[in-house]
């Protein structure tokens, strides 16, 4: 892999070719460089002009908030499903910025109504529906109040083929991904994913393409020429080295999500200076 940058490097410093910089999607905002899926990490990737992916769930009292976890605990301290959480009692007051340094204290997580605030044209907002498809009225609705997030610079992705079918019903303006992993089972029987159990996923449930984990072993230009042969997308998380992100990208991937977009962005700019 190495030695693929090095070629790549060189080329560049030669002046024989240029090397591209991929489609970056920032992880749960600059989550390197700012508290994940807090609107600080995410407005930090837009004003790195980046697109970035957030997490969001449904709280006990309807409200659609920003982060990863099915429970607050890793990042706040508080030990509590999302689900069980209130919003109005409990999420929007706790800390979730605390844990990456003192000049995030007080941080909280975000509404999705403050999320889509930061849409912008020419750049994606992944929104990673977390919860079950009983968020999808939910969602459609903070999304029908605002204008800044359109289909033109906004849309889903989910590892619940049940709820990436709800969003097609409900929001079939909106592209929506279907995540999956390098591999399905566990232990001995763990196998990998092959492009005929994709694009079998997304038949079913009329996703428009596939976000998956980035296993160069697994994921293949044939792979991913088989899956856009058959007229959908494929996309692939979540990559922080710029070697793996290249590869990904020559084999055919249309964005990469990382947790490190400017930085790889930049380790590329001085390949080609």
């Amino acid at each position: 892999m190495n030695k693929f940058l090095f070629v790549l490097g060189f080329l560049a410093a030669t002046g024989l070719y240029a090397v591209q910089t991929p489609v970056f999607i920032a992880h749960r905002g600059e989550s390197k460089d700012a508290p994940e899926n807090t609107k600080p990490a995410f407005q930090m990737a837009v004003d790195r002009g980046f697109g970035f992916e957030c997490d969001v769930y449904l709280s006990s009292d309807k409200r659609v908030f920003s982060f990863h976890d099915s429970n607050l605990k890793r990042t706040t301290g508080v030990d509590m499903p999302c689900s069980k959480a209130s919003w109005t009692d409990l999420v929007s007051k706790i800390d979730a910025g605390a844990w990456k340094g003192d000049q995030w204290k007080g941080v909280r997580p975000a509404l999705l109504e403050e999320i889509l605030e930061l849409a912008r044209d020419g750049r994606y907002i992944y929104v990673e529906i977390k919860s079950g498809p009983e968020i999808v009225p939910y969602v459609k609705e903070i999304f029908a109040k605002q204008k800044n997030a359109t289909p033109k610079n906004a849309l889903f992705i989910c590892f619940s083929k049940e709820v990436c079918s709800e969003l097609r019903k409900q929001m079939p303006e909106y592209k929506v991904y279907w995540l999956v992993g390098s591999y399905k089972g566990r232990g001995d029987k763990r196998t990998p994913v092959t492009a005929e159990e994709i694009l079998a996923a997304l038949k079913e449930t009329k996703a428009h393409g596939v976000d998956m984990h980035f296993d160069p072993k697994v994921v293949t230009a044939e792979m991913i020429k088989k899956v856009r042969d058959a007229g959908y997308e494929f996309h692939v998380w979540t990559v922080d080295k710029v070697e793996l992100s290249l590869l990904a990208t020559s084999r055919g991937a249309q964005s990469v999500t990382t947790n490190c977009a400017k930085e790889q962005a930049d380790a590329i700019k001085a390949m080609n200076k």
